[in-house]
């Protein structure tokens, strides 16, 4: 691997140009935004390597699949998307979100972490491996979609209707990151779940003036009495039979935990915070973000909240509820037990409008999958990985590899202050090659 490594050193400038096109592109699927010209820019990026490109029609947005080296054994498949956040608030960049800047050692772009640095870094060490070598040692297949921003929608269509080209003997997927102080790369084996909902309590049928608040039901309290049932002081979410699925971690699961590194204090300086919940610290912590499940309320709407004063009782209240689940918990069963709780407890009034969900998903750490891309990373990194068993965040791995035993595991260019989805989103350029090293050798290995 040591001339295929030295290409991507002697081409680097070339590849970073590569990087810097994609992101210059505009593609923001929530608002329908350039994804027509980076769809083909997509597609014209696959033709550098040769790949059979086919695109694949959604009711969205769509499919872009390729592949290379048929008639060979062994299969390894890469999972990006090609669509992006929007920029807004565009204020608050240093630097045009869609034109990538060079400073500091970094790339600044929307998108370049989240996800097209790992796009694109796919397809570089692809090229660089057929530079040096000619023919790839085994098939490999992409599949770049541009909704996952949005939800993914479309993939769990995209795997019942396709599955021989779906079917693979591993997937890296999207993304991943490297720690800033001590360089460590994360290996994901999965991410968590979401059950996303929307409580609707109901009033009069207008706003009121407040002096009837003496005699008439205010939505805004019956709201908050609903939410104090859900989870008490201790963090614990009351909902009941919440926890019954909820598969126990192995001794291996605990190791990778204690792996982990999480600079503590740099956390709460960067948020401005002076402890974690239940001030817990160390293995706990790390525990509690990536093994537990949460209750969380991401925003609550009722009456006037302007300048000034108003004195209305409100008619409707409103709360979004995000529930991030741990292997083995379903998001259609926790929006059952939340409806199910609500009536128990005397609020079979509040409407529940389950929004989206995604299941959580785990690699087996034992399969040779995983040690293939721990060998890999052994190779060009000199820091020691840090194994994740999941992530504290959620990603459609379940939606395209549910009722199949195909590995996935996450490994990427970001760092863990690419500021992702916010603006003066960046990545290091180092990183960025790096990254495409170690795409390389995980194509070499998985023979």
């Amino acid at each position: 691997m040591k001339q295929v490594f030295k290409y991507i050193e002697e081409h680097a400038e070339m590849y970073l140009d590569w990087l810097l096109e994609a992101c210059n592109q505009p593609s923001v699927s929530a608002q329908n935004r350039g994804m027509l010209e980076m769809k083909e820019l997509v597609k014209l990026f696959l033709g550098k390597i040769g790949s059979k490109v086919e695109e694949i029609q959604t009711d969205g947005y769509p499919i872009i699949y390729g592949e290379l080296g048929n008639g060979k054994e062994k299969c390894l498949t890469f999972y990006n998307h090609y669509d992006v956040q929007p920029e807004d608030p565009i204020e608050q960049w240093a630097s045009d979100p869609f034109k990538a800047e060079l400073r500091d050692g970094k790339i600044f772009a929307r998108g370049v972490a989240d996800n097209k640095g790992n796009l694109i870094a796919r397809i570089c060490a692809v090229h660089a491996y057929q530079q040096i070598y000619g023919e790839l040692p085994i098939r490999v297949k992409f599949i770049f979609e541009g909704e996952e921003e949005v939800g993914s929608p479309h993939l769990e269509f995209f795997a019942s209707k396709y599955p021989e080209k779906l079917q693979t003997d591993g997937i890296i997927w999207e993304g991943g990151q490297r720690e800033v102080e001590d360089k460590r790369l994360h290996v994901g084996l999965g991410v968590k779940g979401i059950c996303y909902v929307e409580l609707i309590c109901k009033g009069a049928k207008t706003d009121l003036h407040s002096s009837e608040a003496a005699i008439i039901e205010n939505p805004a309290w019956r709201l908050i009495w609903a939410l104090n049932t859900l989870k008490n002081e201790k963090e614990e979410i009351l909902i009941e039979a919440f926890y019954d699925d909820i598969l126990p971690l192995t001794d291996k699961d605990r190791k990778f935990i204690q792996s982990m590194a999480y600079n503590e204090a740099e956390v709460k300086n960067t948020y401005g915070i002076n402890s974690f919940l239940k001030n817990v610290t160390g293995d706990a912590l790390k525990e509690r973000l990536t093994a537990e499940p949460t209750c969380t309320i991401c925003g609550i709407e009722s009456g006037y909240t302007g300048e000034g004063s108003k004195t209305v009782l409100p008619s409707v209240a409103k709360v979004k509820l995000d529930f991030r689940l741990v292997p083995n918990q379903k998001p259609e069963k926790i929006a059952q037990l939340l409806r199910e709780h609500l009536d128990r407890h005397g609020f079979n009034d509040i409407e529940v409008i389950p929004s989206h969900g995604m299941h959580p998903f785990n690699t087996n750490p034992n399969d040779p999958f995983v040690d293939i891309v721990l060998q890999s990373v052994e190779e060009v990194y000199q820091e020691e990985p840090i194994i994740l068993r999941n992530l504290a965040g959620s990603s459609p791995m379940y939606k395209m590899l549910k009722n199949t035993d195909i590995p996935a595991v996450q490994i990427g260019v970001a760092n863990t202050q690419s500021r992702f989805h916010a603006p003066n989103e960046n990545i290091f350029v180092d990183d960025y090659i790096q990254g495409i090293k170690v795409t390389a050798a995980v194509l070499h290995h998985f023979r």
